[in-house]
């Protein structure tokens, strides 16, 4: 288990450094990065003014090397809207983004992973065409259309939720939860990682309700509620771990159009800011933490395998 693990955080290492050239030359092929950062309107000289206080009159391998040394210790550059550095604005944004899409995850599962359950153990019920209806919109519903439909009737409409901001109580001892102002994005988030769950819940149930081990709990006696909670659904883990893994990273580094529609402050509304303000560096840092984050989601979830199938074994 020990190398196993050692030898993922080696092949984690290569793929980040293998990002930061990507992120780096496939900017680059955009066109000359001085283009994106001077006013449309600003002359020739100014330009080449600005090409020299960026360092981008420098020879291409300088360039990446510098990038390279700065961005393995954590600087990507100085925002130039906010003129902070951009690491610093991430951390800033990032709690933000945490608590939006571990709501939407929470959403995801409470809701998908029951569902595909009864989905599975009741084949041809009205169970079984409720779980596969909400598996199919939720894979074919846009997210983004689902959430200007959710402020339609919910903030406009009813007047129940807000539809915008991001707003926290104080329970106690500092300690402060996310307020009304979470469900309607939250649960527009999270409606495509849902059906996902109902479909592949649904589908594992499908596959295991009939084998020898789950015939012999039904002799045994065993309530139908014993059987798929502690049988059924740990055999369902392993498909259920793979896609929560796959789609917390998705719910971290993809929020940018549910972000913006509900101006929630989070990563994916200050990536929509950066390249509206054409902010070079903090493009470059947010397109970097993305990857940092689907890298090490992936490893987490390869090390919980062994946890919920204590068959899998790492050599």
């Amino acid at each position: 288990m020990i190398r196993y693990l050692l030898s993922r955080l080696a092949q984690s290492v290569l793929i980040l450094v293998g990002v930061l050239i990507l992120v780096f030359f496939m900017l680059r092929l955009t066109g000359d990065p001085t283009n994106l950062m001077v006013p449309r309107d600003a002359t020739a000289e100014q330009r080449e003014r600005a090409r020299v206080a960026l360092g981008f009159d420098r020879p291409l391998p300088v360039q990446f090397a510098e990038f390279l040394l700065n961005a393995l210790a954590g600087d990507f550059g100085r925002s130039l809207r906010y003129g902070r550095p951009a690491t610093s604005l991430i951390l800033e944004r990032l709690p933000a983004t945490v608590e939006l899409a571990t709501a939407a995850l929470l959403m995801s599962v409470l809701m998908g992973v029951p569902l595909g359950l009864l989905a599975g153990s009741r084949p041809g019920t009205g169970w079984d065409l409720f779980g596969r209806g909400v598996g199919l919109l939720g894979q074919t519903i846009p997210s983004f259309w689902l959430a200007l439909m959710l402020i339609v009737v919910f903030a406009v409409n009813l007047r129940v939720l807000p539809s915008f901001g991001r707003e926290t109580w104080e329970i106690c001892c500092g300690i402060r939860l996310p307020a009304g102002n979470i469900i309607l994005p939250a649960f527009a988030l999270s409606i495509f990682t849902m059906g996902q769950l109902v479909r592949f819940t649904r589908a594992a149930v499908l596959e295991v309700r009939n084998e020898d081990y789950i015939r012999t709990a039904r002799s045994k006696g065993l309530s139908a509620h014993t059987i798929y909670t502690r049988h059924v659904l740990r055999n369902v883990a392993i498909p259920v771990i793979s896609i929560l893994g796959v789609q917390f990273g998705y719910l971290l580094s993809g929020s940018i159009y549910i972000e913006t529609i509900f101006s929630w402050p989070g990563l994916g509304n200050l990536l929509a800011e950066a390249v509206g303000n054409r902010d070079y560096a903090l493009v470059q840092a947010l397109a970097f933490f993305a990857s940092l984050v689907v890298v090490l989601l992936n490893l987490v979830t390869d090390i919980a395998y062994a946890f919920a199938d204590p068959r899998i074994r790492y050599g």
